[in-house]
């Protein structure tokens, strides 16, 4: 099992990039793959869990050459997937098990979707309901991995109102309903990540919106088209906190999705005092990109808006880190969903704050933390393998005078291959061991 040792660091500076954005990197290989003609993706996310759609998609018979990020694929049409000779591993990524269960459960074909022990475990109730509504014939135990699909089955079109705001859920619902006879509406009561309907336009299907509604009409087709992902802003969250935490920190991240559905962790910090600014704002490939600047700051804490919440959901292991340097009381409610995540990352980072000195206050939807300052931990931090949450104990080591280690930190790579690299690169001091 590996494990990070992470030590205090004097100063942090530089410019860096980080990975490509997780999620436009697997729905570039779900709708390159069932469009017609040569898709062409660069700066693709090489981290198992999008290798993981990658390598599911092949053995669907699509044609996908990769060249490090660059990534090329060969779309077999609306129709054009054959059946697995085998169930598809698609590792620890949840996002590729539901958003692959709408896609699939159109098919002609049977198929079963698996993954790890942590993703066996996660409840996948929510994709399973609206699809049987639409006809499809899926089922899991407990509702919960390895999904089996019946294919064949005829989709009709549906109005769904979401239970909660998720994009997973959401795009399950849309990528079903480019198959489905007649307009599917998705009705949300709160906002949730965009990127499926802004990839679906790019492709050239035709996504209606309004303010807390999305609707498609079955039986179109996707066209290739050339897809630049922008760098993750989950990832670029980390060393957000970690230079606001940092007694001198000066650092540039390059080139940062700035979706406005994901924009919570920029916006929370900035509530809390943090000192961070855009700049060289652009438009790409219907993705708004900016450069962060991201300097020393005396932050304070806050009640996080109900708002926010949604546009921060994958984030706030780093947030509970900033809140834990934060002069005062921060909480947090809302945020449920927290607790079906790779891990329950409330109780998890809970934990892991207390083994460090931090006080803190475990509610049913959320946490209240009060700051301080960090102490010589009292055990090692277990990560329940959890790759946010081993990073977020990562930067921790910033603004403390002791060493932190975390164990089971394995699953860092799922999202962030080259994690200690580039903080290494900026200043803070990570060793890894096997």
């Amino acid at each position: 099992m590996a494990s990070f040792v992470t030590s205090h660091s004097k100063s942090l500076s530089g410019s860096i990039r980080v990975p490509g954005d997780k999620s436009i990197s697997h729905r570039s290989i779900m709708l390159g793959s069932i469009a017609t003609g040569t898709t062409r993706v660069s700066g693709f996310l090489q981290g198992e869990d999008s290798l993981a759609t990658l390598n599911a998609f092949k053995e669907m018979g699509v044609s996908i050459e990769r060249k490090g990020s660059d990534v090329i694929i060969q779309g077999v049409g609306m129709h054009g997937l054959k059946m697995p000779t085998n169930s598809l591993n698609l590792g620890n990524s949840g996002t590729s098990i539901r958003l692959m269960s709408g896609l699939l459960s159109a098919q002609s074909f049977n198929s079963e979707l698996c993954g790890d022990k942590s993703l066996s475990k996660r409840p996948m109730g929510r994709v399973i309901e609206p699809l049987r509504q639409m006809g499809a014939d899926i089922s899991g135990p407990n509702s919960m991995p390895p999904l089996s699909i019946n294919g064949g089955k005829t989709l009709s079109a549906i109005e769904y109102t979401l239970p909660v705001a998720s994009a997973q859920i959401k795009s399950c619902i849309l990528l079903a309903g480019l198959y489905s006879k007649g307009s599917t509406t998705v009705i949300e009561n709160g906002i949730s990540r965009d990127h499926t309907e802004r990839m679906l336009r790019g492709f050239g299907y035709e996504v209606q919106t309004s303010p807390n509604k999305i609707s498609i009409e079955g039986g179109g087709s996707l066209k290739a088209c050339n897809i630049e992902v922008p760098s993750d802003i989950s990832s670029a969250a980390f060393f957000m906190v970690a230079a606001c935490i940092s007694d001198d920190a000066d650092i540039v991240l390059e080139a940062v999705n700035i979706n406005p559905t994901r924009t919570g962790v920029i916006d929370i910090l900035k509530l809390m005092g943090g000192n961070v600014e855009l700049s060289n704002e652009r438009l790409d490939a219907g993705e708004l990109i900016a450069d962060i600047r991201v300097r020393s700051s005396n932050l304070k804490g806050i009640q996080i808006p109900k708002k926010l919440v949604p546009l921060a959901i994958d984030e706030f292991p780093a947030i509970f880190i900033a809140a834990s340097c934060a002069d005062g009381e921060t909480l947090l409610t809302g945020a449920k969903e927290l607790r079906v995540k790779e891990s329950d990352r409330i109780q998890v980072m809970a934990d892991g704050l207390t083994s460090l000195g931090i006080i803190n206050h475990v509610l049913e939807d959320g946490i209240r933390i009060v700051g301080g300052k960090f102490k010589e931990q009292t055990a090692p931090i277990e990560s329940h393998h959890d790759h946010r949450i081993s990073m977020a104990f990562a930067i921790a080591s910033v603004s403390s005078d002791s060493d932190i280690k975390i164990e089971g930190v394995d699953n860092v790579k799922t999202s962030f291959p080259n994690f200690v690299a580039l903080a290494n690169s900026i200043g803070m001091s990570i060793t890894e061991s096997a």
